[in-house]
Parts: structure tokens; C-alpha cells; sequence
């Protein structure tokens, strides 16, 4: 391989790579955001993955019906309320554990969408747009690869937003005390399992958006594999992100990089070990969670309500 053909492929690795990181981050983001907004609050949601199956399937489904993308975006955040409501719910009750609540929403809200689906995998619905910011060049892969989709700028937008409700709002505050210091929050008369509900319930809304964008547009369809797992990697994106929004935003364009990472090797015909490379988040999600582990290695920002009512 000489040295043109050489830099050639690596221009394709990174532009490939670009591209991933801004279309395959975006469920990661939404759904990490959320995530953070239900465990700022003191609580784990573990059913994100069924929640983002859920928006998936029913974003789809509204965008067919209604013929607008938009109105798929608003149902699939209504059915991720509405999971993230349950999940509240049922952790409402003494001796509940929320990890176990989890999971089995998970599970449900996956086998829910896949039977809701069923008549779902052939139709074509209309998809969200794109804003094209690679009118200035001429090279496919980068036009392509700069093709900018709404969701995206919303999260991008949102993030920001979110930390500054943390840190500067009082509604902020009264949701961070929930998460830190539940007796606290009583003593200034405030009911954190209503702050939880309401946090557990945002959180599944973005949760539900995030879904949307998988089957509105990338890939733009909806399948029962529409999803490799972003909802549980999600979680651990949060602890890597240390409970920040803007981490999370960081981290998520980490992770869509990574997870298109064997598409990007491939683009540079480089094709040996194709599907290994698809493993590689869920390997550093992994290596995230081992490293952060044991006494002498805590993670700061974390609430402290959250190893008692798990």
C-alpha cells in the first residue's frame, strides 16, 4: 500500500467515522440525557432499551398514519412517557426494587413492540429531514456524512438546556435534593416520590424520541433489530458522563463513532472482522463499568440516593 492509498483510506475511516458519530449518537443522547433527568432524581430506569423499541414502533406507525414525521416524533415521546410513568408507578410501592421494575420493562416494552410491529415491517413512513451542511464539497462520503438530522440539533441543544435546569432552576434543585437526600426533601415538605414519577416519566419522553429517530430516519425503518442495545448502554454512557448532560452529549458522539466503526474499516476495504468491530461500545461500556467499580475507585456526581433505592 502506498502512501496515497494509504492517506485515502484513513480519509475514508474518519469521514466515515464523522458520519456515525453524528447519526448513530443520536438514540445514545436522547436517551442518556433522559436517563440523567430519572437518576438525578434518585431512581435507575433499567427498561430504557424496551422504551426505545416502544418510541421506535410507535413513532413509525403515527408518521405512517398521519404522513408527518413530526407527529411520529410526539407519539414516540408519549410512549415513552407513559413507560417511564409505569416504571414510576410500580417503584412507587414499599419493597419494590427499581432494578428488577426495570428489567421487566424491558422486556415487555421489547416483546410489546415487536407484536405492535408485525404489520409495521413493510410500509414505508415518511422520515424526518435533514439539514444538508456539506453543500460545500464535492466528496459523497463527506456530503453524506454531514447530512444533519433535526433530532440531532434538538439534542445537541438540549443538552445544554438540561444542565442549566440542574444547576440554575429551582425545579433543578428540588429534583437534585430528591436524589441526594430524601428525609431532606420531606423536611422542606416536598413529596419525592411525586418528583420522581414526574423525572422518571421526562426521562422516558426523550427516551421514546430517541426511538423515533431509529425508525424515522437512520435506518429509517422499523425491523425487530432496529435496536443494538443502545437503551442499556445508554445507562452506562450516564455513569461514564458522570451525571452531566454535557458529558453526555461528549460521550455519545464517542460511542455512535465506535458503534460504526467496523462500517467505517469497511469503507476503507478493510472488511476482516466486520461484525467483531460491532462489538467494540458494549466491550467499552464494559471496561467503563470495571473500571469505575470497587471502594477505592468510586464515581463522583452520582446521587446518593441511588444505592438505596435500587
Amino acid at each position: 500500500m502506498n502512501l496515497s492509498t494509504s492517506n485515502s483510506a484513513v480519509g475514508a475511516i474518519f469521514i466515515a467515522l464523522l458520519g456515525g458519530a453524528i447519526k448513530t449518537s443520536t438514540p445514545y443522547l436522547f436517551v442518556s440525557l433522559g436517563e440523567t433527568l430519572t437518576e438525578k432524581a434518585g431512581r435507575v430506569n433499567l427498561g430504557l432499551e424496551g422504551t426505545l423499541m416502544m418510541g421506535a414502533v410507535t413513532g413509525f406507525g403515527a408518521s405512517l398514519f398521519s404522513g408527518n414525521p413530526f407527529v411520529g416524533v410526539l407519539a414516540a415521546g408519549g410512549a415513552g412517557l407513559l413507560m417511564g410513568a409505569l416504571h414510576a408507578w410500580l417503584c412507587s410501592f414499599r419493597r419494590v426494587s427499581s432494578i428488577a421494575v426495570g428489567i421487566a420493562l424491558m422486556i415487555f416494552g421489547t416483546g410489546l413492540a415487536f407484536y405492535l410491529g408485525k404489520p409495521l415491517i413493510q410500509p414505508q413512513a415518511p422520515h424526518l429531514p435533514a439539514i444538508d451542511l456539506g453543500f460545500w464539497t464535492t466528496n459523497p462520503a463527506l456530503k453524506e456524512a454531514l447530512q444533519i438530522n433535526v433530532l440531532f440539533i434538538a439534542g445537541v441543544v438540549l443538552a445544554p438546556l438540561l444542565a442549566w435546569f440542574l444547576a440554575s432552576t429551582r425545579w433543578g434543585l428540588i429534583l437534585r435534593l430528591c436524589g441526594e437526600n430524601v428525609e431532606a426533601a420531606r423536611a422542606k415538605g416536598i413529596q419525592p416520590e411525586r418528583v420522581r414519577l414526574l423525572a422518571t416519566a421526562a426521562g422516558g419522553f426523550l427516551a421514546g424520541i430517541g426511538g423515533s429517530f431509529l425508525s424515522l430516519y437512520y435506518p429509517g425503518t422499523w425491523t425487530e433489530g432496529l435496536s443494538t442495545g443502545q437503551g442499556l448502554l445508554a445507562v452506562a454512557l450516564v455513569i461514564f458522563s458522570r451525571w452531566n448532560p454535557l458529558l453526555c452529549l461528549v460521550t455519545s458522539l464517542l460511542f455512535g463513532a465506535l458503534g460504526s466503526l467496523g462500517a467505517a474499516l469497511q469503507a476503507a476495504g478493510l472488511s476482516q472482522g466486520f461484525y467483531l468491530f460491532g462489538t467494540v461500545p458494549a466491550l467499552m461500556a464494559l471496561g467503563l463499568m470495571i473500571l469505575t467499580s470497587g471502594k477505592k475507585r468510586g464515581v463522583s456526581g452520582r446521587p446518593a440516593e441511588l444505592s438505596v433505592h435500587t
